[in-house]
């Protein structure tokens, strides 16, 4: 079930997370700049940052897998 990741937004974990796997993104402030998915609040981001890092292990495992 997804969770509202960004109350701001109303960004949802899980299209964050297809977000960030489509997107090679390693900071909050990428995100920032390439997508309205994040503004400054400062609430969620945590949990944001959380998620890119997360997103970038997935990428660096795929990679490591070929």
């Amino acid at each position: 079930m997804a969770e509202v990741i960004c109350l701001c937004n109303e960004v949802l974990d899980a299209d964050l997370r297809e977000y960030l796997d489509a997107h090679p993104i390693d900071s909050i402030e990428e995100l920032r700049e390439q997508a309205s998915i994040c503004n400054k609040c400062m609430q969620c981001q945590d949990l944001v940052e959380g998620e890119i890092y997360l997103a970038r292990v997935r990428r660096q495992r795929a990679a490591g897998q070929f």
